[in-house]
């Protein structure tokens, strides 16, 4: 992990915060936060990249505007302050999406709301940015943002594809395919995570093993 920022001087951007937050501490795969929205809005690869951009903007400003204000913040009220912050930013995603697509907005439903409550977001807030320069803060909110949309993609896409032999709504298993249904319903959502999650543990493992030795001999 970098170094954090104790000192009014910024520490030098890293690339550390970002691959975590992709890989090696991807919020769904790794640390399976946010499973509520991940399961629910994911039948879909539309409805799963979705939610997953408007957590991501959400998590970025958020993050940016927790770390540029951490020291106005009075610590009693950091977590009240935090949560106005990001319920803020939710109304204006919300409305957002709501006039782009009436559709989307009515597939996503209350989850776009539940974005306020999503431990991913709170909890980079108190745990990175609160205690880290903007710069920082930014670059873990995007790895961790852009770790969000990659799982919620997987998922999304995995389960319009057997589920209906379609991916973004273009049909790519012909006509005559007769789409897995249960992937399209919330069982098939934990079918579908518990293989991915099958997937990333052992990919994980192959890659670690080798990156260990290589810095060990160093």
């Amino acid at each position: 992990m970098s170094v954090t920022e104790t000192s009014g001087e910024p520490a030098p951007l890293s690339t550390d915060e970002f691959v975590n937050g992709l890989w090696k501490q991807n919020p769904v795969f790794v640390q399976a936060l946010g499973m509520c929205s991940v399961l629910a809005v994911s039948n879909t690869a539309i409805n799963a990249l979705a939610m997953g951009l408007a957590t991501m903007t959400v998590l970025v400003l958020s993050n940016l505007a927790v770390s540029l204000l951490r020291n106005q913040i009075p610590r009693e009220v950091r977590i009240v302050t935090y949560i106005l912050i990001i319920a803020s930013l939710v109304t204006i995603i919300d409305r957002l999406i709501q006039a782009i697509s009436i559709d989307l907005h009515r597939a996503l439903g209350a989850f776009i709301s539940l974005i306020v409550v999503n431990c991913i977001i709170l909890g980079r807030a108190e745990g990175f940015a609160s205690t880290n320069g903007p710069w920082r803060s930014l670059c873990d909110a995007l790895g961790m943002g852009l770790g969000f949309v990659l799982a919620l993609f997987c998922l999304g896409a995995v389960r319009e594809l057997v589920g209906s032999g379609s991916l973004f709504g273009i049909q790519l298993l012909g006509e005559r395919y007769q789409g897995w249904t249960v992937m399209l319903l919330p069982p098939g959502g934990f079918f579908v995570l518990a293989g991915w999650l099958i997937l990333f543990r052992f990919l994980g493992s192959r890659f670690a093993a080798p990156f260990s030795r290589r810095r060990g001999a160093t």
